[in-house]
């Protein structure tokens, strides 16, 4: 690289993004969510809780994460309104978004989605009953009408997060095709090409990373062991 292409703001470099324990929540994510589903259709119920208090695990330390962690990580980096969520989206039609590390507003609104949907989807299965032999470690917290309740409730909002799946592969595919950028190697290998004149993100620390993840694992063996 030339001094002329170094001090140029439109040149682009690579610049890491997301850190190494946002890539791993992700694709842990990804892999909890498919062995859940299977793990319920197959009648593994022991193993479909483990994977629902890893889930639990998991999203606890996002949400720890989304407020300590690295700049890209943080809500407050991403998290913006349905009106900037929509001027973004006629901006990708349009071809004259920017570039931004991190995620777009669209993409922000659909992680608070996901993450909700989720956390819904494994609260309600903690105190979920099969009224037989199989309940969740807070069944016994509540009455039977209330478990019985939430466990119908454990099997819908599973729907509304196949929906929001959908909706985000979407997405993904729709950026590739209208913005030509590639979403998913980011979040594989954690960089991306940036113009010279966005400032690289900062990352924090992978020990703190640790730190709130063992935390978190904590909290949810404390919860799992009520039953």
């Amino acid at each position: 690289m030339d001094d002329t292409t170094r001090h140029d703001p439109r040149a682009s470099r690579k610049v890491y993004v997301w850190d190494a324990p946002t890539r791993l929540f992700h694709w842990s994510l990804v892999a909890l969510i498919a062995f859940s589903y299977a793990s319920a259709r197959t009648g593994r119920i022991d193993w479909h809780f483990l994977s629902g208090y890893a889930v639990l695990t998991l999203l606890l330390f996002r949400i720890v994460w989304g407020i300590i962690g690295s700049d890209a990580s943080r809500f407050a980096h991403f998290v913006r309104g349905p009106g900037d969520a929509v001027r973004y989206l006629g901006s990708i039609v349009s071809r004259r978004e920017a570039s931004k590390p991190g995620h777009n507003p669209a993409g922000g609104l659909m992680v608070l989605a996901m993450i909700g949907l989720l956390l819904v989807q494994a609260v309600t299965g903690l105190f979920s009953s099969d009224g037989l032999i199989v309940e969740g470690p807070l069944a016994g917290f509540v009455d039977g009408a209330t478990s019985e309740a939430l466990t119908s409730w454990h099997g819908f909002v599973f729907n509304l997060i196949l929906v929001a799946i959908s909706l985000h592969v979407a997405a993904v595919l729709a950026y590739a095709v209208f913005a030509r950028q590639n979403l998913v190697r980011p979040m594989i290998f954690g960089w991306m090409r940036l113009p010279q004149s966005i400032p690289a993100p900062r990352m924090a620390s992978p020990v703190l990373a640790a730190a709130v993840l063992t935390g978190c694992a904590a909290i949810v063996w404390s919860i799992a062991s009520l039953d």
